[in-house]
Formats: structure tokens, sequence, C-alpha cells
């Protein structure tokens, strides 16, 4: 289904949320559309609603701070865009830069998303050893970068302009 943006009353990305929630939480008078799906529209009858693309919460939600978005398997895929960092072909696994019987870890800065034919080809070697040099270098999104990243490609295109867009 559908993932719909949620901002805080101060603009700030805090989640995503199911259509059906977000449909709910604005009935509930809990939020409001900022950014809608064009030309979609949810009908009832006594109802006649935008589908939202992106709602924004009425009332203020403290949030404890953040300092780093925590790494998983599925982040590094999303933040690679599914693309293999040796050779750009569609990406299906991670890799780790730094071999992990090396001494590498499981972190943003050691993992990249990679084919499973490169993943196989570089085996327990680094890329300088294997002779694979990375298109990209691993980096670390902030919290926000993160959870924007996880709206997929065509609804992070489609997101306003005024919304800040992660880093590539």
């Amino acid at each position: 289904m559908r993932d719909t943006l949620v901002l805080n009353a101060s603009f700030e990305p805090l989640s995503t949320v199911t259509l059906n929630r977000a449909v709910v939480l604005i009935l509930q008078d809990k939020a409001v559309v900022e950014h809608a799906h064009p030309g979609l529209r949810m009908r009832a009858a006594d109802l006649d609603l935008p589908v939202p693309r992106v709602i924004r919460l009425c009332r203020y939600v403290r949030v404890p701070f953040r300092r780093r978005a925590p790494w998983s398997r599925r982040g590094v895929l999303v933040r690679d865009r599914h693309r293999c960092a040796y050779c750009g072909r569609r990406a299906t696994t991670v890799d780790h830069v730094v071999p992990r019987s090396q001494g590498g870890a499981d972190s943003w800065l050691n993992t990249v998303a990679s084919c499973a034919l490169d993943n196989h080809r570089k085996a327990d070697r680094t890329p300088e050893q294997a002779g694979m040099p990375l298109l990209r270098e691993p980096f670390e999104p902030t919290p926000a970068d993160a959870m924007l990243l996880t709206l997929g490609r065509e609804d992070l295109e489609a997101l306003p302009d005024w919304l800040a867009q992660p880093a590539a």
C-alpha cells in the first residue's frame, strides 16, 4: 500500500504511515493534508478527501533527539537505491567493504549495496585487493534522510520542492 509521509507541526519529517492510518489522522482532525496525489480522491457518503501523500500533524509532537539512523541491510539497499556499488546494476545483497572476517563492522560506512555476482566475485577481500573500485563511497544518512529514502524513488520525486530532499 502507498506510504504517506507524516510531518510534525514544525514541518520536520517524523515517519511514514499507511494510507489508512493517514486518513484516520485526518478524519480525527489530528492532521491536515499538505500534499496530495494529483487526481486521486477518496469518496464516501459524507466524505470527499484528496489521497494524501504528505500530511502534517496539527499539534507539535516532541520526539527524542536521534543522533544517528539505525543501520540495517534494507536501509543500505534503500540508501544506495538498489544499485550495485561496483557495476551499477540492480543490487540484491549487501557487501562489506572491509569484510567481517578482517574486522569490518555492520555500519553505514562499511556496507554497500551489491549485485550477487559482484558480491561473490569480491568474496572475502577489500575492493582494492579484488581490483573492484567503488562507483560511489558509502555515507551515513541523517535520520530524516533515511526516513525520506524509504518512500521510494517515485514518491520521493513527487514530493513538493519545499520539503528538503535527502543527500544522494
